[in-house]
């Protein structure tokens, strides 16, 4: 049966859906099969061809069983599910059937403030610091903040996922055939962080060769051969 790993936070701006596509790419790099669900509705679901995952269209309450359900009975494959900002009730249920729960939050006072409340409501959650700044001076500030606030919650922290702008390019309508290998690798980086936390055994993984959906009936398949970045 599949794990779900759901990205939610009541905050907006965090980079959910970035993180949501980063790690089924990165997934799909190390030859773990995911399927990466969108909810939003002020977003469009995006083409599929030349990721090394499926995506999958949830948007409606009916759509998002249909697809939890096809996910769950597929063996040894991921579903990434995008939860969306300030949804709070949309939270509380994917909290409910998520097997890992991840809740991205910047390095503003703000989003961290919000993102302990977060960890209040949703004890099984991690967070995890995104679009986290590289100039040392910010970082060190950032890390500072961190220290002093979320000191509680230290065991519930990943490692950040650092500001990359060439992670723009996964939320593209369509990726470019070969993606930098800046961003390959903080992909594998943050796939191998889900990976221990869920321990999965990804020698036992298939890697993805090809990609389509139906998000009305809740159906993945892969029928075709796709070309995907090294």
């Amino acid at each position: 049966m599949a794990d779900i790993i759901c990205v939610i936070g009541n905050k907006g701006g965090t980079g959910k859906t970035t993180l949501s596509h980063m790690l089924c790419q990165g997934m799909g790099l190390l030859g773990q099969r995911s399927v990466c669900v969108l909810t939003d509705t002020h977003r469009e679901p995006l083409d599929p061809a030349d990721r090394r995952y499926l995506i999958a269209d949830a948007r409606s309450r009916e759509a998002l069983g249909k697809v939890t359900d096809k996910i769950r009975s597929l063996k040894a494959w991921l579903g990434v599910i995008d939860g969306g900002g300030n949804r709070t009730e949309m939270d509380k249920r994917l909290y409910g059937l998520a097997d890992l729960v991840l809740l991205p939050f910047r390095d503003s006072h703000e989003d961290i403030r919000t993102v302990i409340r977060d960890l209040e409501m949703f004890p099984r959650a991690y967070a995890i610091p995104t679009q986290w700044p590289t100039n040392a001076w910010q970082r060190e500030a950032a890390e500072k903040a961190v220290t002093e606030l979320l000191a509680p919650y230290r065991d519930r922290i990943l490692d950040p996922m650092f500001s990359l702008s060439a992670s723009k390019l996964l939320l593209q309508k369509q990726i470019p055939g070969s993606l930098p290998t800046p961003l390959a690798n903080a992909c594998r980086a943050v796939a191998h962080q889900v990976i221990d936390l869920l321990q999965l055994p990804l020698e036992d993984a298939v890697p993805l060769q090809g990609v389509a959906r139906n998000a009305a009936n809740g159906t993945v398949n892969a029928p075709q051969p796709m070309a995907v970045a090294a």
